[in-house]
């Protein structure tokens, strides 16, 4: 229709053809600046993974002597055949998603990867096609999104050296020339991977916290490549990541909740709010160890089971100290609205107006009103305030070589020198009449290799094997380290703590080669 000029200018905006425009290959540099923090760019990965039916999954540093090389992640899903690979790696390409997916945009493999590596690699195999591979790199990008082929022998090696995880099916995505790993100072490495597996524990734990309830198998490890030839590569470190709960307490802060309040809201309709009260002052790992309270308080936004926010009023009222009891559950609707919207990184939800005035009059079954929720919730915080606390002494962490398990729990009970390097745990050469050693220039216990066998049933063991005996060491000794001049009765004390430990280890071993339990 030609224009006219008393068209009605004010409602709608005449056009008279229309051109396709395909994007400069510059535009494939804005996959390197989505502003991914690291944790949030491998739980991208790890939705793909869902999505494709896995239940076990590795997140996997390789390293050598001086470098991190790479980062790997293996999955057991349903896998990929070569046409699945080229759109998996297609810049912009839009798949139909099931309700019940945690992909929406379908950028998130491509844009968390390149926003931390230069070249993402992808290997897969269905159970009825072999395995295939394709690599993406920044200079492919500019070179018209060029995509590279991998060799299919290749493909199969790296597929074979994961067949614990694929038997099948399933897919290992690589990031190469990762760009924190290559800031990392020679002599670093073991510190930035002890504090980098932390927050990635921590992180997968509470976004994927129901999943990992329901039986997801998700480990981290960090494996020694040697020399790169191709032999046998040694496991350095192995942890099974644990759910981090928000709303796993044991008793809750306020008799009566949770609470289930139903808001009536425009746009989306009701919407069910099941609100939490903490203890106060719960040393619990889901309730300390998620970040700073006041950040925590607030919405707990689910899509799907999986968490995309973990704290924040979203506009209802500005974070409180009186208010850090209060964590308040709300699932998605499985149906897009426009009240809810969850940005690509799926670390934050934006709401309208409309949200937080249907949240404003919610109300529960019995007529309590979410105000007075939040009312009892400071209550219960003064209530924790007043009351009288045993303070512990702090202690340095224990790190690697310990189960994750026992050092969260150490965590929830004892609180954290600041800036002390967590004692790692290794077993070492040791002279025959010495069972453990103390390093601590490099804040390590040392154990007599030659005992290991012993307390891991004849078996060599893991990375972080023996926990009994390494807790009651650490317990024995941690006030041994972070210490200026180290005194006679110390030593003399680790001496006869040497002496009677050899005679039990021993003992153990007599009965182990008697067969007597």
């Amino acid at each position: 229709m030609p224009y006219e000029s008393s068209a009605a200018w004010q409602y709608d905006v005449p056009t008279t053809g229309s051109t396709h425009l395909p994007p400069n290959s510059g535009y494939g540099k804005a996959l390197t600046n989505q502003g991914y923090g690291f944790e949030v760019a491998v739980a991208d990965l790890i939705d793909n993974s869902l999505d494709a039916g896995a239940d076990e999954m590795v997140v996997h540093f390789l390293r050598d002597a001086e470098r991190i090389l790479t980062l790997l992640i293996i999955d057991n899903g349903r896998g990929m055949d070569d046409a699945g690979l080229d759109a998996a790696m297609t810049v912009g390409k839009l798949r139909d998603y099931d309700d019940d997916s945690l992909g929406m945009y379908g950028t998130g493999l491509k844009a968390a990867s390149l926003s931390h590596a230069s070249s993402l690699t992808v290997v897969s195999r269905t159970r009825r096609t072999r395995a295939a591979g394709r690599r993406l790199t920044a200079e492919g990008i500019e070179d018209g999104f060029r995509c590279d082929t991998v060799d299919p022998r290749y493909a199969q090696d790296l597929v074979d050296r994961y067949d614990g995880v694929i038997e099948w099916q399933g897919t290992v995505v690589r990031w190469d020339q990762v760009r924190t790993f290559e800031t990392v100072a020679r002599g670093q490495s073991d510190q930035y991977l002890s504090k980098a597996i932390s927050r990635l524990e921590t992180h997968l734990g509470l976004y994927f916290h129901r999943f990992l309830r329901k039986g997801l198998k998700l480990d981290i490890a960090v494996w020694d490549v040697g020399d790169g030839d191709g032999g046998q590569w040694e496991e350095l470190d192995h942890i099974s990541v644990e759910p981090l709960d928000p709303f796993g307490y044991k008793v809750p802060g306020r008799a009566g909740y949770p609470r289930s309040f139903t808001a009536t809201v425009e746009g989306a309709g009701e919407v069910t709010l099941t609100a939490h009260i903490w203890a106060a002052k719960s040393k619990q790992a889901g309730f300390r160890q998620i970040g700073a309270l006041a950040e925590r308080q607030g919405f707990y936004f689910y899509r799907n089971d999986r968490l995309v926010q973990a704290g924040g009023w979203n506009g209802l009222r500005s974070p409180e100290g009186h208010l850090v009891l209060a964590r308040v559950e709300v699932d998605l609707p499985t149906t897009p609205n426009g009240v809810f919207s969850l940005d690509v990184k799926k670390e934050g939800v934006t709401v309208t107006p409309a949200f937080t005035l249907g949240v404003e009059e919610a109300v529960d079954a019995a007529g309590h009103t979410f105000l007075a929720y939040l009312s009892d919730a400071e209550a219960a915080y003064r209530d924790g305030s007043k009351r009288a606390e045993i303070t512990r002494k702090p202690v340095t962490p224990p790190g690697k070589g310990f189960d994750p398990k026992v050092k969260r729990v150490v965590k929830e009970e004892l609180p954290e020198k600041p800036g002390e390097e967590p004692i790692e745990f290794r077993w070492a050469p040791l002279p025959h009449d010495r069972f453990f050693d103390l390093d601590r220039e490099a804040n390590a216990v040392l154990l007599n290799r030659s005992f290991r066998e012993d307390f891991n049933d004849g078996r060599r063991g893991g990375s972080n094997d023996a926990p009994v005996t390494k807790t009651l060491l650490y317990l024995l000794l941690e006030d041994c380290f972070g210490l200026g001049r180290w005194e006679k009765t110390r030593q003399d004390r680790v001496d006869y703590w040497n002496t009677i430990l050899l005679a039990s280890v021993r003992v153990q071993r007599e009965r182990r080669e008697r067969g007597v339990s």
